[in-house]
């Protein structure tokens, strides 16, 4: 069994006053009893944080035949940040745990311009700490995932990575500005249209800074339109290979989910699946909100081996 970190990893040096882009909270780390050779970051859901989330997971999240994620793989570092308390609309501005503000928990969709002043500060800090973990491991070999909307945090880094990455995978979540990015990126979009989307979401549309060569590739214009809605600077002109495509994309949902129903996870995937990224998508029936045991974590463990390149430990060992 891996064991946590003790004291501060050197990118967090003061927690107290954090440079611009640095997370407010380090993140919780458990060290790998193998040597190390994959990272795995995973972000909380609402109202948790990353000590809370590892204990859970690592506690409850057990396979078919009894093992843990961190015993199943031990050569993983296992990174659990912690999003910032925040005032949150959906529960009369009382101060959360929250990667960005939500007038509605079960439906986000709700006026999402509440959202995107926390997506682009919580973006930032998530991109600090990939930023650490890149200098340790190769992009292939980072997997970036999370609950609920820590899920929906990962899949807003996603889209918004200049690079591959080793996969990501989430449970029990959603894609904020779906909607708007399925519109930017769907094949029969004009460039008025386009237009039209970016007033409302607030973004860029794929036209943006790019007007003079715009790429058609969906992959294309979801990482620009991602951009622009992180308020992140794009590079000119992107192509294919400046984006995340090709990441391999596990997302898992209950069918009985009545925190965070089961269709908004179903139309993350369709919304990835319009930019081409390749989407596993899993309904796990009878069940509600967070990752069902053991048939989700068997699924995870086999994602992680088939798609990432991580072998399991043996059951003998």
């Amino acid at each position: 069994m891996a064991m946590p970190l003790c004291g501060r990893d050197p990118h967090f040096s003061d927690s107290s006053s954090p440079s611009p882009g640095q997370p407010l909270n380090p993140p919780h780390i458990v060290k790998p009893s193998a040597r190390h050779t994959h990272t795995v970051i995973l972000l909380h859901d609402v109202a948790s944080n990353g000590r809370m989330f590892s204990h859970d997971l690592f506690t409850t999240g057990k396979t078919a035949a009894g093992k843990t994620l961190d015993s199943v793989f031990p050569s993983v570092r296992w990174v659990f940040p912690t999003a910032p308390r925040r005032p949150c609309h959906a529960v009369e501005h009382a101060r959360i745990a929250a990667w960005f503000d939500v007038v509605n928990l079960k439906d986000p969709s709700l006026r999402q311009d509440t959202q995107r002043r926390g997506l682009c500060t919580s973006a930032r800090e998530i991109f600090a700490i990939l930023r650490w973990e890149l200098m340790l491991v190769a992009p292939e070999k980072l997997v970036l995932g999370g609950m609920g909307q820590g899920c929906a945090m990962a899949l807003a880094i996603l889209l918004s990575l200049g690079h591959k990455i080793g996969g990501v995978i989430g449970m029990s979540g959603f894609l904020p500005f779906q909607f708007e990015l399925e519109m930017n990126t769907a094949d029969d979009s004009s460039s008025e249209s386009e237009s039209q989307t970016s007033v409302r979401s607030g973004a860029r549309s794929a036209r943006g800074s790019n007007s003079s060569t715009i790429s058609h590739d969906p992959a294309v214009k979801a990482h620009i339109f991602q951009r622009s809605l992180l308020q992140l600077t794009s590079a000119d002109h992107p192509t294919k290979d400046q984006t995340s495509y090709g990441t391999p994309v596990l997302l898992g949902h209950g069918s009985l989910d009545d925190v965070l129903g089961f269709a908004f996870g179903e139309q993350a995937a369709h919304a990835l699946e319009t930019a081409e990224y390749n989407v596993e998508f899993k309904r796990y029936d009878d069940h509600g909100h967070g990752y069902k045991v053991p048939e989700q974590i068997d699924d995870i463990v086999e994602f992680m081996r088939r798609r990432v390149g991580i072998e399991p430990r043996a059951e003998d060992d």
